[in-house]
Order: structure tokens, then sequence, then C-alpha cells
């Protein structure tokens, strides 16, 4: 993307964004700028999105875990690298309609969207194990990618009421909560799997039926608690001094980040370091299953190793966030690049020995943490207020698409060359991005409180 130009921004950049001042204690926070205390606000609402974010990582988590093993059984192995590509172009199509009721209508209903789409795609998958049409079940996962689109929405809506100099760490925080359920996911489901099995559904779909349950309770609890609406609530403070500034479309979006060298970098970080991540880890249960033999011990050995790959995502996200904010975006989106390299080496290299597997997957999450903290919150700062829904949205679109890319790849590479050709391609991948991180930008990035 260096090379490339375009128009410049419209209009003049916005003032530096001034420090917010919480209002005396016991003053109400109410809906109107003259008597809201945006500080009592973000602590509300990022008690919330913590809550929300463990319910929907296990609704997540424990999908994914499964995702591979039930398209190879309906579909064959050559195919079986679709389901985790179809949920992520899942999540990349819903952002687009989240994203426009999120900038027209603000941040609880385009949330609580993305999770009931969660819902529908969850028990569509039930459905397509039970007739094993392979159509319908990747369908099904398409529309599973709701749960994972919210999930990652959640991330911006920490960061709307953020004082400068704390966004990485809230944002992070946010991150961080998946921990739990994420973790928690993969591990549960052989017994969600068996817990279905008296009512007759098929192999491995008793852990969507559990999706759909977490999903379900995520939108509810965001729909009825989830008030006021951090995004408007920053609109009508007027923070930065757009005042009745429409936000843009995603059209827009795109020239926004052409235009701006700091959120190139943000948008391609997050986007590459997805991309690394979903194409190594949607085969990782598909290469234990090469070499484990027996339905139990496949669900508990991918279940651990996944498990030790989410917590490599998420439980380090707030020293992540901490660091990005003490060192710098750049500084932890380079070494977010580093971990990817580090483990792309030990999984490809790691055979049959599951612990060297388990130590390349937590580092491979590890790496994603590092480009998607970083870089979410450099592309956030780096551009005008009103853009940032859309630019925010345009980033995860970008990012499903290149997570489904890998995805739907991987399969085919696994099945053509094997894993550790796989884990090779995927640190090739990462040359551009470095190149882009190592090339300092001809503009100043924009103000940090803009």
């Amino acid at each position: 993307m260096a090379g490339l130009t375009a128009e410049p921004l419209p209009g003049p950049l916005p003032e530096p964004l001034p420090e917010l001042q919480p209002l005396p204690a016991g003053a109400p926070a109410t809906d109107e700028p003259g008597g809201l205390d945006p500080d009592r606000v973000q602590r509300r609402t990022l008690t919330l999105l913590f809550g929300t974010q463990i319910v929907g990582g296990i609704g997540v988590a424990i999908g994914i875990a499964v995702g591979a093993l039930l398209a190879a059984a309906v579909a064959g192995t050559r195919f079986s690298g679709l389901a985790s590509s179809a949920a992520v172009v899942g999540g990349a199509l819903v952002a687009v309609p989240a994203t426009r009721i999120i900038r027209a209508r603000g941040r609880r209903p385009g949330l609580a969207f993305a999770y009931t789409v969660g819902v529908l795609g969850a028990l569509v998958v039930v459905m397509g194990a039970a007739t094993r049409v392979a159509p319908v079940l990747f369908g099904g996962m398409l529309l599973f990618g709701g749960g994972t689109a919210a999930n990652l929405q959640a991330r911006y809506a920490a960061v709307d009421l953020a004082r400068p100099a704390r966004r990485a760490r809230q944002l992070a925080l946010i991150v961080w909560a998946t921990t739990i359920g994420a973790v928690a996911g993969p591990n549960v489901a052989p017994v969600a799997d068996h817990a279905v099995h008296r009512f007759g559904l098929a192999e491995y779909s008793g852990p969507f039926v559990f999706s759909a349950v977490a999903f379900g309770t995520a939108a509810v609890a965001i729909t009825l608690v989830l008030r006021p609406d951090p995004l408007l609530t920053a609109r009508r403070l007027s923070l930065s001094g757009h005042a009745g500034s429409p936000s843009l479309g995603l059209r827009e979006a795109a020239r926004v980040v052409l235009a701006t060298p700091a959120a190139r970098l943000g948008i391609s970080a997050v986007a590459m370091g997805h991309l690394v991540m979903v194409g190594v880890m949607s085969m990782t249960p598909i290469n234990i299953q090469g070499y484990v033999h027996g339905h139990a011990d496949v669900l508990r050995i991918v279940g651990l190793v996944l498990s030790l790959h989410i917590a490599g995502m998420y439980a380090a996200s707030p020293l992540v966030g901490w660091l990005t904010d003490r060192v710098g975006r750049r500084p932890v989106i380079l070494g977010g690049i580093g971990a990817l390299l580090v483990a792309c080496a030990v999984a490809g290299t790691a055979g049959h020995h599951t612990p060297v597997l388990s130590v390349g997957l937590a580092m491979l999450g590890l790496g994603w943490s590092g480009t998607m903290v970083a870089g979410s919150t450099l592309l956030s700062e780096s551009v005008p207020v009103p853009a940032r829904p859309a630019v925010q949205g345009l980033s995860d679109i970008v990012m499903g698409l290149a997570g489904a890319a890998a995805s739907a790849v991987s399969g085919l590479v696994v099945d053509w060359s094997g894993y550790p050709t796989l884990a090779l391609l995927a640190a090739i991948a990462t040359v551009p991005l470095i190149a882009l991180a190592l090339r300092r930008p001809p503009v100043p990035v924009l103000a940090e409180g803009s």
C-alpha cells in the first residue's frame, strides 16, 4: 500500500481532543451533555462489555474448535478449511450492515444485530450436520460469523469515551475479557457434544447448540444494559469539535485510510496478523487428527491445544495494551510480527509432538494480540472522529476477508503438501507488513486526542 496515493481529506483536520472533565461526585449521568459524566459511562460500558465478551467468547470458541472436524465429517478433509473460512467471510459480511447500523443508531443495536445473526447461524449449522448437506452446513457457518463480528466490534466500543492515554489499555481489556470464555470453550466441546446425543443430534453439532445460547444471551444483555450508548454519547458531547458532522460511509472510509499512512499500517497489521493466525490455526485440528486416533482423544487434544492458543491471543492483551501506550504502536506491531514468525517456525516443525505444537499455537496467539491491539489503536486514533465507525468497520471487513482467504487456501495446502508447508507460507506472508512497518510515515499522525 505504500505507493498508493489518494486525494487529500476534505476540510481541515480536527482540533485535538480536550481532556475530559468528570462531573462532581453525585452528579447525574443523564443523556444530556450538560449532566453526563463520560468517565462514569465509560466504566459502565467496560463492565458490560467485559461480561458479554466472556459469554460471546464461549460461543465463538466452542464452535470454531469443532468446525473443521464437522466439515471434514460432512464434506471431506479437502473442504474442512471452508468451515473456518465461511465463518470468517460471514463475519466480514455481517460487519457491513452492522457498521451501517452503528453509524446510524449507535453501538447497541449494531452489536445486538451481529449476535442475533450468530444465533441463527449456529442453529443452521446444527441443521446441516443433521441432514449432512454440506451447503447448509457452510451457509450456517457463514451466519455463525456474526458472533465473531460482534466480539470484534466490541473492542471499538471500549474506546469511544476512552481518554487518549488509556485507549490501548482499555481496548486490550475488552480483548482480554474474551480469554475466559474462549479458553473454556474448546474444553467444553466434548461435554456439549455428549449432552445433545440423547436428542439424536449429529456428532460434533452439540457445541453449536451451546453457541446459539451464548450469542443469544449476549444480544439480550447488550440490548437491555448498554445505556447510554457510548458512541452516541461521544457524539453528543462533541468531544472533537465535530458537532453535527455526519459519519462517513465505507467508500469514504477507504479514501481516509489510503490518505493516512498510519491508518494504512494499522489496518494492514490487523488484517495480516489475522490472516497468519487463521491460516495456521484452522488446520491445526486436522493436523492433530492425522496422528491421534479415537474421537474422544482428538477432541481432548484439540481442546487443549486451542485453549493454549486462545490464551496466547487474549491472556496477555492487558500487557500488550500497556506496552502499546508506553512504547508506541509501531514497535508493538513489529513485536507481534516477530511472534508470528516464531510461531510458524515452531508449529511447522513440531511434527507429532503435541507440547511443541502447543507452544507454537500459543505464540501464534500472542503475535495476533500484538498486531490486533496496536493496529486497532493506531487505526482508530489516526483518522477524524466522524470517520471512525466506518473505518473501524472497514478494518473488520478487510481482516475478515484476509482470514477467510487464508482459511480457504489452508485446507488445499495441507491436502497438497502438509501442515509444515502451510506454516512456511504463512511466515512468508508477513514480509509486506514488515516492510510497511519499518517505513516511517511521510506525514505526522493526527494529534493524540483527535
